[in-house]
C-alpha cells in the first residue's frame, strides 16, 4: 500500500485471452521470493546472477516499473513511485525499458522468476501534477492518451473523496486512497488499460505480480483484469487485514495468493514479548498453500510491530524461523538505511536510484546475511517434509527438524546453551553449520556437527544464536 508523507507512508554474519482459475504457490522447488525494494534494474540483473541464483532464491520482486511522479520538492521519496503517470516502461528512477528487459533476461538466466509489484488501482495525488519520469504531462485525472476524469471513481464522499471509513466496503473501493486518483477497475475501458500494461510486461518476460493496494479493488475486478491477461502470470495480492473490517483477505484467494501481513506481527510478538516455545504451533489465517509471508516489507519497516534489519540476531532468526517453518510462501525483504519514513533509496542528485554495493551506502542487503540466504537453500531442501523431532525449554529456545531433510537451532535467551544433546531424523554423517558457514563443494567455512547412528548431535549455541543442518549441506 502506498504510504504518504502525513500517512506512514549487521549482519548476523556468523552472522490468446483465457479465463483462469487461481495461480496458486509458485511452481517448482525454489519457490522464496525476495523483494528487492528500490534497486535498480541493472542491479537487480547482476544480484541475479551473482546472488540469487546461486543461493536458490526462486523469485525477486521488484519495485514498480511504470512511469510515475518525480518529486524533487519532497527528495524523492519512495512512495512516487507508487503514483503512475502512464504505462511507460521508458524511463523511471531504476532505469529505461531496455535495461529492464536485460534485467529480466539476466534474472531467468540465472534460474529466477521476475515478479512486478503492479500498481493498478490508482494514479497519481491530486497535489501533484507536471511531468512524469518519462516525459508524459498530466494532472489528477487527466493522463493524455490513458485515462480522463470518466475513468476514475468519484465518491463524493468526506468532502474530498478520500477514503475515512474502512468499515465501509464502498467507501474502501470507491474512494480514494490518501487522495491518489482512484481507478474505475469496474469498468472495460479501464480493465482493458490495465490488462495491456500486464501484458507488455509478460511480454517481456515478467513471471508474475505483486497487486499493490489490491485490497482498494473488489475482487471481481482483479478477476476480470486477470482473465484479460495473455498468459498465465502467478499473482500475489496486497489485501491488509483488519480487525472487524468487511474486506478480508480470503476473498481474494479465488484471483491467487494473498500476502498475510498478520505473518510478521504475529512472529514479532512472540520474539519480542512471549516465548519461542509458542511456535510449535505457529501459523496464519490463510490457507498455507495461498499466503505470502514475510517478517517485514517496506511498508510495515516503516509502522511498528514488526522485526526489521535493525534488530539484527533476533532479524536475522526470525527470518531462519519462516525458511525453516511450513507455513506460507516466504518472502525476504532487502532495504536501503533509511532516517526518515519517507526517504527514497540511494541516488544520484537527480534522484535516480544508484547503483547497489551491498553494505555500503545504505544498502542493508537483508537477504545477502549469511544466515538468510543459507537458510534458503535449507527451505529448498526440506521443502514438503514434515515437522518432526520438536524440542523446546518452555521459554526461548527450540529446536525442531524437517524429516530426514533438516534441523534447525533457535536461542533467544539471555544465557547459553551449553553441554546439550539434540536429537535429529538426519541420516548419520557430518554437517555443515550454515549458520555460521557457507557450504560448497563438499566444503565448509565454519564449524561442523556429526551426527550419530541415532541420530544425535552436541552442540553449544550462543544467546540469540542458532545453528541449521541440512542433508544437502553433509560433509562426509
Amino acid at each position: 500500500m502506498i504510504r504518504k508523507a502525513l500517512i506512514l507512508a549487521i549482519c548476523l554474519c556468523l552472522l490468446p485471452f483465457s479465463t483462469r482459475t487461481a495461480e496458486g504457490a509458485p511452481p517448482g522447488q525454489r519457490d522464496v521470493i525476495v523483494q528487492l525494494f528500490e534497486w535498480n534494474w541493472k542491479s537487480v540483473g547482476q544480484e541475479c546472477g551473482q546472488v540469487l541464483g546461486p543461493k536458490g532464491y526462486g523469485a525477486v520482486q521488484v519495485s514498480p516499473p511504470q512511469e510515475h511522479v518525480v518529486l524533487p520538492s519532497a527528495g524523492y521519496p519512495w512512495w512516487q513511485d507508487y503514483q503512475p503517470v502512464s504505462y511507460k516502461i521508458d524511463s523511471t528512477r531504476r532505469g529505461t525499458r531496455s535495461e529492464f528487459i536485460a534485467m529480466v533476461n539476466s534474472c531467468h538466466a540465472a534460474g529466477v522468476k521476475v515478479y512486478v509489484d503492479a500498481v493498478i488501482n490508482h494514479m497519481t495525488g491530486g497535489s501533484s501534477g507536471g511531468v512524469g519520469s518519462a516525459g508524459s504531462s498530466y494532472s489528477h485525472y487527466d493522463y493524455p492518451g490513458t485515462y480522463q476524469t470518466q475513468d476514475f471513481h468519484h465518491c463524493g464522499r468526506n468532502g474530498n473523496d478520500d477514503i475515512v471509513d474502512y468499515g465501509d466496503r464502498y467507501e474502501v473501493q470507491n474512494c480514494e486512497l490518501v487522495d491518489l486518483a482512484d481507478l474505475a477497475t469496474d469498468t472495460g475501458y479501464v480493465r482493458g488499460r490495465i490488462a495491456a500494461y500486464l501484458n507488455d510486461l509478460l511480454a517481456i518476460g515478467v513471471d508474475g505480480f505483486r497487486l499493490d493496494a489490491s485490497k482498494h479493488m473488489a475482487a471481481g475486478d482483479i478477476a476480470a483484469i486477470q482473465a484479460r491477461l495473455s498468459r498465465s502470470a502467478y499473482l500475489y495480492q496486497e489485501v491488509i487485514y483488519g480487525a472487524g473490517e468487511p474486506i478480508t483477505p480470503d476473498e481474494y484467494v479465488g484471483n491467487g495468493d494473498v500476502l498475510e501481513f498478520r505473518y510478521g506481527k504475529d512472529l514479532a510478538k512472540i520474539f519480542n514479548t512471549e516465548k519461542l516455545a509458542y511456535l510449535r504451533t505457529f501459523a496464519s489465517p490463510l490457507p498455507s498453500d495461498q499466503a505470502v509471508v514475510f517478517t517485514d516489507n517496506h511498508d510495515t519497516q516503516r509502522g511498528s510491530g514488526v522485526l526489521t534489519f535493525r534488530d539484527n540476531g533476533r532479524y536475522a532468526m526470525a527470518n531462519a524461523f519462516m525458511l525453516a517453518w511450513t507455513y506460507g510462501t516466504p518472502k525476504v525483504m532487502s532495504s536501503y538505511e533509511y532516517s526518515s519514513n519517507d526517504q527514497g533509496p540511494p541516488s544520484a542528485g537527480d534522484g535516480r536510484t544508484s547503483d547497489t554495493t551491498c553494505f555500503s551506502n545504505g544498502w542493508r542487503c537483508e537477504h545477502e546475511w549469511r544466515v538468510i540466504a543459507n537458510m534458503v537453500a535449507f527451505h529448498n531442501n526440506t521443502r514438503g517434509a514434515p515437522v518432526t523431532d520438536w524440542w523446546d525449554n518452555g521459554n526461548d529456545a527450540i529446536a525442531f527438524g524437517r524429516g530426514d531433510k533438516g534441523y534447525l537451532i533457535l536461542n533467544d535467551e539471555g544465557s547459553a546453551l551449553t553441554g546439550r544433546s539434540f536429537h535429529t531424523s538426519l541420516p548419520a554423517g557430518v554437517y555443515c553449520d550454515v549458520f555460521h558457514g557457507d557450504y560448497s563443494a563438499g566444503q565448509c567455512t565454519g564449524p561442523s556437527y556429526t551426527v550419530d547412528a541415532a541420530g544425535w548431535f552436541k552442540a553449544d549455541i550462543a544467546p540469540q544464536d542458532g545453528l541449521a543442518l541440512h542433508s544437502t549441506a553433509k560433509l562426509s
